[in-house]
Parts: structure tokens; sequence; C-alpha cells
């Protein structure tokens, strides 16, 4: 079980990153897979998941427009392009697997990677 993100760092207002997390064959083959983010002071949430299981996608309503989620089969690769951020996207990002039955909850990611740190100012 591995997922290790990376790409984060500091980006001014408006401006855009993008995060990758490289998953281990059997993780990446979870039908549920995701970012979430934890910023100062707050609790974890999600920020956008997709439900391979039901080619759904779901964003929170802070980054809808902004964010897209995205996967790379082909190297196992889930990313998260993040554009327009701002301020408050300030947090430390995790990517996240597991599975589901009906649909992604927050419950159902089960592995976790280390996190990546995104600053905006």
């Amino acid at each position: 079980v591995q997922l290790v993100e990376s790409g984060g760092g500091s980006a001014q207002p408006g401006g855009s990153l993008t995060l990758s997390c490289a998953a281990g064959r059997y993780t990446y083959k979870r039908n549920c897979m995701g970012w979430f983010r934890q910023r100062p002071g707050k609790d974890r949430e999600g920020v956008a998941v997709l439900w391979i299981g039901g080619a759904q996608t779901t964003y929170a309503d802070s980054v809808k427009g902004r964010f897209i989620i995205s996967k790379d089969n082909a190297k196992n690769i889930l990313f998260l392009q993040m554009n327009s951020l701002k301020s408050e996207d300030t947090a430390m990002y995790y990517c996240a697997a597991g599975d589901a039955r009906v649909s992604c909850v927050t419950n159902d990611f089960i592995y976790w990677g280390q996190g990546t740190q995104v600053t905006v100012s």
C-alpha cells in the first residue's frame, strides 16, 4: 500500500499548482480515489473525489470550477490541478484511496499518503 504525494509548494493568489499522487498497483485499483486537505485550525475535508465504479467525480463547493482531478492509468498517478488559487486554499493536501459500493464517502478512504503542503500567499 503506497500513496506518495508531490507537487506542493508556494503560489501566489490566482496562480496554479498541480499535485501528483503516485500509487502502488494495489492502491491504484481501489474504486475510490481522492484528494483531501486540512487547513490550519480546520478539520480535514474532501476536495475532489473519483468514484471509479460509478464514473462519478465530486468536488467541494469551494473548489468547483478551479480544481480538476484526473488519473494517468499508465503510470498509476492521481493528479489534482489547482487553478485560480486563493489564500484559503492553503492547507496540507492528502491523497487517499479506498473502496465503496454505492459512492465514495470519507469513511471509505482507508489508505492515505503523508501529505504535501500548499501555501498561497
